[in-house]
C-alpha cells in the first residue's frame, strides 16, 4: 500500500477488511492517539493501555466512521470517549471499594478471634480425660451422637453424658483463666 494514501481512504479500506490498510493506519495514528491519551490520563501506563484498547477495538469502530470529519478528529473523539469511560469505571470501582477496607479489617479480626478460640479449645481439650476428648472430638467433627456411640462402642446416652461433662470442664477451665 502506498504511503500517499489518505488516512480516510485507509480507514475505509480497513473497515472493509483490508489488513494491510489497517496495519498502516495503526502505524500512522498510534503515536497521536497515545500522545493524546497521555495528556488525558496523566499517566503513560494508563495511556498505553487506553491506546492499545482503542487499537484493538478499531476494526469494529471503523465501521462507524462516516468520513464526515478527518480521521484524526474522529480518533480524538473516540479517544476522549474511551478515556471518559475508563474514568467512570475507575470511579465506580473506587465507590464500590469504599468501605471494603473496614469490612476486610473486621473480617480479619473475626478470623483471628475464631483462630484464637479454636487454639484455646484444642489446648483445653488436651486437659480433658481421654474418653471425654475422644467423644468431644468426634462431635466437633460433625459426627452424630448415635454415630459416635457406634464408633466408641458405648451407648448414645454415654456420648451425651460425656459431651455434657466435657462442656462443664471446659467452662470451668475458661472461668479459671478469666
Amino acid at each position: 500500500m502506498r504511503m500517499d494514501v489518505s488516512d480516510e481512504s485507509l480507514a475505509r479500506a480497513a473497515a472493509d477488511g483490508d489488513r494491510q490498510a489497517f496495519a498502516l493506519l495503526v502505524e500512522r495514528v498510534y503515536d497521536r492517539v497515545y500522545g493524546y491519551a497521555v495528556k488525558l490520563t496523566g499517566s503513560r501506563t494508563e495511556a498505553e493501555d487506553l491506546a492499545q484498547d482503542l487499537c484493538a477495538a478499531l476494526p469494529t469502530k471503523l465501521q462507524s466512521f462516516r468520513g464526515e470529519a478527518k480521521l484524526t478528529t474522529w480518533l480524538y473523539r473516540i479517544t476522549v470517549n474511551a478515556a471518559r469511560d475508563r474514568f467512570r469505571r475507575a470511579a465506580t470501582r473506587a465507590r464500590a471499594a469504599d468501605g471494603w477496607g473496614d469490612w476486610e479489617l473486621a473480617r480479619q479480626a473475626e478470623m483471628a478471634e475464631t483462630a484464637e478460640r479454636v487454639d484455646w479449645l484444642m489446648q483445653a481439650m488436651s486437659g480433658l480425660a481421654v474418653d471425654l476428648r475422644e467423644t468431644l472430638a468426634l462431635v466437633l467433627d460433625g459426627v452424630t451422637h448415635k454415630e459416635a456411640a457406634q464408633i466408641l462402642e458405648v451407648s448414645e446416652g454415654t456420648v451425651s453424658w460425656r459431651i455434657s461433662e466435657a462442656k462443664k470442664k471446659l467452662k470451668a477451665m475458661q472461668e479459671a483463666e478469666a
